[in-house]
C-alpha cells in the first residue's frame, strides 16, 4: 500500500542521524539538499567520524553521545537510527532514558522483526513514537564518505506501522521520505521479512558464498584473471559492509533459512539435471528463468521512461571539502 498525506507539511526542526554511513549520511544529504530540514545532528561511535561528518558538510554538528542533546528535542523533531541491526537495542535504550516521547522516531534496519522485538523489549511495547522503516536503496559502499543526496530518488521506502503506531509521527516520517524522492509503502512486519529474505537477503548470501568459495582457491591466478563481466555483475554486493550483513542474516534468521531452503532445492535439482544429461529440465528451467528475469527488466524499463521526464539521478557521493547545500549555518 502506498503512504500519501494531503496536509502542509513545514520540514523537519532537528534531524538526529545515529549512525553516520552511507544510509544515515544520504538521508542527512538529501533533506539538506532539498532545504526541508532546519538542523542535522550526527551521532556516532568515534570522533574522528563526527568531526568528518561535519567537515563534508554532511551534518551540522555531531557528538558520541545521543545525551549530549537529547534535551533540545522537542515534537517536530526527528532521529534516524542508521546502524547495524543488532544495534538498534542499545540506540532504543538510549532514547528511552534522555529523549521526549514527543520526538518522532524511526529508523533504517533492513530486518524490521528484529526491531520490533527489540522495542518490546526495552519499552515493554513499541513506543506510538516509533515508525519502524526500510529504505529500499544502497550502494556497496558505505561509511560517511559515501552519502549521497539523491541515493533515495526513484526509490522505495517500506514502512511497517503497527496498531499503536502514532498518526502524526507516521505522517511526520512518511513527509521525510518523500521529501528525499522517495516512493513509501506500507506493509506488514511479517511480509516485509519474508519479502527482502528472498529478493536482497538471499541474493547477498549467494554472492558472498560464491566469492568465499573462489577465494579459497586463491593460489590459481585463473580464478580472477579470466573473470569477466557476468561474475563482475554477479558479485558486486559481496563488497558491502560485512558487519551490517552478519546482523542481517542473524537478525533475519527464520526467513532467510526459508529462503536458502528453496533455493538449494532448486540448486540440486538443477545439479541433478546437469549430472544426467537433462536437456529438457535443464531448458525448461533456463527458460523459465530467463521469461521472468526479462519481465523483470521490462517493468524496470517502463518505469524508468515514467521517470526520465521528471529527474535524472546523479552519484554526486560526499567528498571532503564539498559541502552540501541547505540550510546548514
Amino acid at each position: 500500500m502506498t503512504l500519501s498525506s494531503t496536509s502542509r507539511w513545514q520540514g523537519i526542526n532537528k534531524l538526529v542521524v545515529v549512525g553516520i554511513g552511507l544510509i544515515g549520511g544520504s538521508l542527512a544529504t538529501g533533506l539538506k539538499a532539498r532545504g526541508v530540514c532546519k538542523e542535522v545532528i550526527g551521532i556516532a561511535r568515534r570522533q574522528q567520524i563526527c568531526e568528518e561528518a561535519v567537515a563534508l558538510g554532511i551534518v551540522d554538528r555531531a557528538y558520541v553521545e545521543l545525551a549530549e542533546i537529547a534535551s533540545e528535542l522537542s515534537a517536530g523533531d526527528v532521529i534516524f537510527i542508521a546502524v547495524p541491526t543488532l544495534s538498534v537495542a542499545a540506540v532504543f535504550q538510549q532514547i528511552k532514558d534522555t529523549v521526549s516521547p514527543s520526538v518522532t522516531v524511526t529508523d533504517g534496519a533492513s530486518v524490521k522483526g528484529s526491531v520490533q522485538q527489540a522495542a518490546e523489549a526495552v519499552y515493554g511495547e513499541v513506543p506510538a513514537q516509533l515508525v519502524l522503516g526500510h529504505p529500499i536503496a544502497g550502494s556497496e559502499k558505505s561509511g560517511v564518505t559515501a552519502a549521497n543526496p539523491d541515493l533515495y530518488e526513484k526509490h522505495r521506502v517500506i514502512l511497517t506501522p503497527l496498531e499503536n503506531t502514532g498518526a502524526q509521527h507516521l505522517e511526520l516520517v512518511t513527509h521525510m521520505w518523500q521529501a528525499v524522492g522517495a516512493e513509501v509503502l506500507s506493509m506488514s512486519v511479517a511480509e516485509h521479512d519474508d519479502v527482502l529474505a528472498a529478493t536482497s537477503h538471499l541474493p547477498h548470501a549467494i554472492a558472498y558464498s560464491l566469492v568465499d568459495t573462489l577465494a579459497k582457491d586463491i593460489g590459481n591466478p585463473n580464478i580472477f584473471r579470466y573473470a569477466a563481466g557476468g561474475f563482475r555483475d554477479f558479485t558486486r554486493i559481496a563488497s558491502s559492509d560485512p558487519v551490517m550483513w552478519h546482523d542481517i542474516m542473524r537478525a533475519n534468521k527464520t526467513s532467510v533459512l526459508h529462503a536458502l531452503d528453496l533455493f538449494i532445492d532448486n540448486l540440486m535439482r538443477l545439479r541433478s539435471g546437469i549430472e544426467q544429461e537433462n536437456s529438457e529440465y535443464l531448458l525448461e528451467v533456463f527458460t523459465r528463468a530467463k521469461s521472468a528475469r526479462d519481465h523483470f527488466t521490462n517493468v524496470l524499463a517502463k518505469k524508468a521512461d515514467l521517470d526520465r521526464d521528471n529527474h535524472s539521478p546523479v552519484d554526486t557521493p560526499a567528498q571532503p571539502d564539498s559541502k552540501i547545500p541547505g540550510n546548514s549555518p
